[in-house]
């Protein structure tokens, strides 16, 4: 079997990212599989690139993903990347894929659903706080707390995937926003401001343009001086009812949740979200830790 690859070019350029591309075909051209790696600009995040790998069912078990991992693996060094990450189904034959080529378990995704036919347990407002919520951009007046705010997910469980603070700031809050107001999805916002006026917490939540199927948590986050209190709950209580009266026709929510996040775990089975399948974040380290020397696939 000969199998060529062919470098593409990836349109799915972003602010802070791009991708590089393969084809994996054979010698008529018939597609057999792809990967896709994505370069972080962001100096945090500059060592860690993620992947995507995909080889069709009747094309496996011929050395062809063997082959684009090695080039996404090549690609990654010529670009100093450090540590290469992606997620798969625990369990499924990429998985285990992965694990045979050396990849360790980084960390584990609990990824749970919501019906939003089911009812939402009542919860009391938090003494001290008032909710707010917005859809699309943030409002001016809410805009520079509201990145601050994103400082609460500073510390949310990554295992043993090392990665610097990401850094927000007002031009990044409203150009996320305007990216998924672009794509033509809806995106619902809820959050706790303390007395001042300061923000506490919020909540994302991601609709399609439809209305229609399960919508997308993007993140919650409360503040450390903050916690402790229950206004994750609350405000994730608000966000499933304002969901509920915009979007009639939705039929659930997903959330993805970092299984040792006990609080956060929690708090979703509280409301009702119910686990469906757990996702390995799988790791490879390019570079020995101890010797800065490359290490082989």
């Amino acid at each position: 079997m000969t199998i060529t690859l062919i470098p593409l070019t990836d349109p799915d350029y972003r602010p802070f990212s791009r991708r590089i591309a393969w084809l994996a075909a054979h010698g008529d051209g018939t597609p057999a599989g792809s990967a896709f790696l994505r370069l972080d600009s962001r100096g945090t995040h500059a060592h860690l690139a993620d992947f995507e790998l995909t080889v069709h069912p009747a094309e496996r078990r011929h050395g062809i993903g063997t082959l684009l991992l090695r080039a996404v693996a090549g690609s990654a060094r010529d670009h100093d990347i450090r540590t290469l990450i992606t997620d798969v189904d625990a369990g499924s034959a990429g998985d285990r894929f992965l694990q045979q080529q050396g990849f360790g378990i980084g960390l584990t995704l609990v990824y749970a659903r919501l019906d939003l036919a089911h009812r939402t347990p009542d919860v009391p407002a938090v003494p001290g706080y008032r909710l707010v919520s917005w859809e699309g951009v943030a409002p001016d007046d809410l805009v520079q707390t509201f990145t601050d705010a994103r400082a609460g997910m500073a510390d949310a469980p990554t295992g043993s995937i090392s990665a610097g603070a990401d850094v927000w700031d007002v031009d990044r809050t409203r150009h996320a926003a305007r990216l998924i107001e672009q794509r033509g999805d809806h995106l619902s916002v809820v959050a706790a401001l303390d007395r001042a006026g300061r923000m506490a917490g919020f909540t994302e939540v991601v609709v399609p343009g439809d209305g229609k199927g399960d919508g997308q948590l993007y993140g919650t986050a409360v503040l450390p001086e903050h916690r402790g209190r229950g206004l994750a709950l609350w405000m994730k209580a608000a966000q499933i009812h304002e969901v509920r009266h915009r979007f009639p026709d939705l039929d659930g929510l997903l959330t993805d949740t970092v299984d040792t996040n006990t609080p956060m775990r929690r708090t979703n089975d509280r409301l009702g979200y119910r686990p469906q399948r757990q996702v390995h974040r799988r790791k490879l380290d390019l570079i020995d830790p101890g010797s800065s020397a490359p290490l082989l696939l």
